[in-house]
């Protein structure tokens, strides 16, 4: 929705000749391998966002489209009165059961991820479908995600809350710890616990940015949570939300999946604030430069 940034800064223009930072996405996600593009949107938005961003794609790639509906909850349950809110990551990736029977990566639409991550990510996908069977016991999925430096991940006009992730001997993922009030100190960062202390991080900590890869199984775990979450959370409440990181954490805690951490050198960045765009703009500006994309993006193939 856009509440802080002031706007829809998903189809906001960053690129030299007016692209979107989900056309490098799009970009990126064509030169993995990737085939099909689904995009979760309101339904209140879709004539602006088919002709700002998903009609230039039409003939490069597969593209679908999801509404994130309030009334699109499982059997039983109806939008309790006065709620307006969207239902959180975990529900609009549920939206597109229906349009996805692949492995399949979901990301924000207004994050910068890089084009390794998506080579990464497709060359798991590709390689495994289920996690390794142990004894007398059902295999279980096997997802991942892109892990970041913290250090990247940082905006420079002000704090964040950043998913760290607990990462075992092997490369798995133990937990995903939410630091609020996250900001650089010094060569460093440091975040605000619930007390308002202050905590110093290393650094090199490795956080989620929402890139997840996953197979069509993930859907009827989601529908599980979201049934549990409807449940027992006050669902009027403006601010509740089912979100995908809180279910990957509960999977892992009930062993009902795995999820490799695959690190990334690339640089993440994204829009929260209004303040961060003129930052992303001359990102995106020196990458061109050194021919990483072409300018324009699309009418060079």
């Amino acid at each position: 929705m856009g509440s802080r940034y002031g706007g829809l800064k998903q189809i906001d223009p960053f690129g030299p000749s007016g692209e979107t930072i989900m056309d490098y996405s799009v970009y990126d996600a064509l030169r993995a391998g990737f085939a099909k593009v689904v995009f979760v949107i309101r339904r209140e938005f879709e004539s602006a966002f088919r002709a700002a961003v998903g009609d230039k794609y039409g003939s490069r790639i597969s593209v679908d489209y999801v509404f994130q509906q309030l009334d699109d909850l499982p059997p039983g349950f109806t939008v309790p009165e006065g709620r307006t809110k969207p239902w959180g990551t975990a529900h609009a990736i549920w939206c597109a059961r229906r349009a996805i029977a692949e492995p399949f990566v979901s990301i924000n639409a207004d994050d910068y991820y890089g084009k390794n991550a998506f080579k990464a990510v497709a060359e798991h996908l590709a390689r495994t479908a289920v996690g390794p069977a142990s004894s007398g016991r059902v295999p279980v999925p096997e997802y991942c995600m892109v892990g970041y430096p913290i250090l990247q991940t940082l905006s420079d006009h002000a704090a964040v809350a950043r998913a760290v992730c607990r990462v075992d001997g092997a490369g798995f993922l133990e937990a995903l710890v939410e630091r609020m009030k996250v900001e650089r100190s010094g060569g460093s960062a440091r975040f605000v616990d619930e007390a308002g202390a202050a905590h110093t991080l290393g650094g090199d900590e490795v956080v989620s940015m929402n890139f997840w890869g996953f197979t069509p199984s993930l859907f009827d775990h989601l529908e599980r949570h979201l049934i549990r979450f409807l449940e027992t959370r006050d669902r009027a409440r403006e601010n509740s939300e089912c979100l995908i990181p809180f279910v990957v954490g509960e999977l892992l805690k009930e062993k009902a999946a795995t999820v490799r951490v695959l690190p990334t050198s690339d640089a993440w960045f994204g829009v929260t604030h209004p303040e961060d765009k003129p930052d992303v703009m001359k990102t995106i500006r020196e990458m061109v430069t050194r021919g990483e994309y072409p300018s324009p993006l699309w009418d060079n193939g």
